[in-house]
């Protein structure tokens, strides 16, 4: 029987733990444009969650399953894959990515970094700091990112509403479940987003959503930027309606040159590393190489991508 043969886009650098965990499947490093080799034949893709402009050639070339490094697909391109499947590093981000979350939640309520100084201050010893104990925090999306998020701001003692399409009752049993953009917001003193982003969710988060709201909302997106209307958001910025908005992802990336976004003052951006800590990027490879064992016994993948659904 042949060798299991893996076309990678993925820099063959980065495989190391594929290697160790199945040393007998041959990886076999493609370019992302230009022709493919004429033995650049295999079974399984390991590409980015956007694929590559050669996708479409690479499916022909024999693949019945395609694994994205990373977690978000919106970009993926579906109609290449005919009757292949697709899964993703679904979760494998969650831990830096909650972190993230938190430290976000942290600088908001103790004002950081406003609160430090390079000067004697007026006063010393007085200020009027919030905190996290007893705030209530809304989750948009309650998969493996915004579960972590739960437990950590659990642990802060913060109170926890989260939402997501189905009815089904909460995996972690002090989180409040609600279907209702409404009941999500009505209360919430932080809003989190970590829904995938799909047609289905594209400017969910626009007027009639943050019109729910109370005024001071601290609203923090580490989905996709799509998800967010920037121009509602702007409105309600400027209206008060959300005291501040911290932003890892935004629409488009990069922004464009004096985008609005980098100056305006209730704005915290940054380049969407929220992803980004000790092991991430091995961390990524660790469902491929699990499924990888699963597609050689041929048992069901993980984290495979309902592609109907965009996510």
């Amino acid at each position: 029987m042949s060798a299991l043969r893996v076309l990678s886009h993925i820099g063959l650098g980065l495989l190391e733990p594929v290697r160790r965990a199945h040393p007998e499947i041959e990886l076999i490093q493609i370019p992302e444009t230009g022709p493919l080799p004429d033995d650049a034949h295999g079974q399984v893709l390991l590409t980015q969650t956007w694929g590559a402009p050669n996708t479409a050639e690479v499916m022909a070339r024999g693949i019945e399953w395609v694994h994205t490094f990373g977690t978000g697909v919106n970009r993926f391109p579906f109609e290449t894959l005919g009757q292949a499947r697709l899964t993703c590093s679904r979760g494998a981000s969650a831990i830096p990515i909650s972190e993230w979350v938190m430290a976000m939640l942290l600088s908001f309520e103790k004002q950081l970094p406003v609160r430090w100084i390079s000067e004697a201050p007026e006063r010393w010893n007085w200020a009027t700091l919030g905190g996290l104990h007893g705030r209530r925090l809304a989750i948009l999306g309650f998969g493996g990112i915004g579960q972590a998020v739960a437990r950590h701001a659990l642990g802060f003692g913060m109170r926890v509403r989260a939402h997501r399409r189905s009815a089904a009752p909460s995996p972690i049993e002090a989180v409040e479940m609600t279907t209702s953009h409404q009941a999500l917001l009505e209360a919430a003193d932080h809003l989190v987003i970590a829904a995938p982003a799909t047609a289905e969710t594209h400017h969910l988060v626009g007027d009639a959503f943050l019109a729910h709201a109370r005024p001071g909302l601290h609203l923090v997106n580490v989905a996709r930027g799509s998800l967010v209307d920037q121009e509602a958001l702007r409105r309600a910025l400027d209206g008060g309606r959300v005291a501040c908005a911290s932003l890892d992802t935004v629409d488009p990336e990069p922004l464009p040159e004096a985008h609005w976004l980098y100056t305006h003052p209730r704005v915290r951006l940054s380049a969407h590393i929220s992803w980004s800590g000790p092991g991430a990027l091995e961390g990524l490879i660790d469902p491929f190489v699990e499924n990888l064992g699963r597609f050689r016994a041929g048992e069901p993948l993980v984290h495979e991508v309902d592609v109907a659904a965009g996510y």
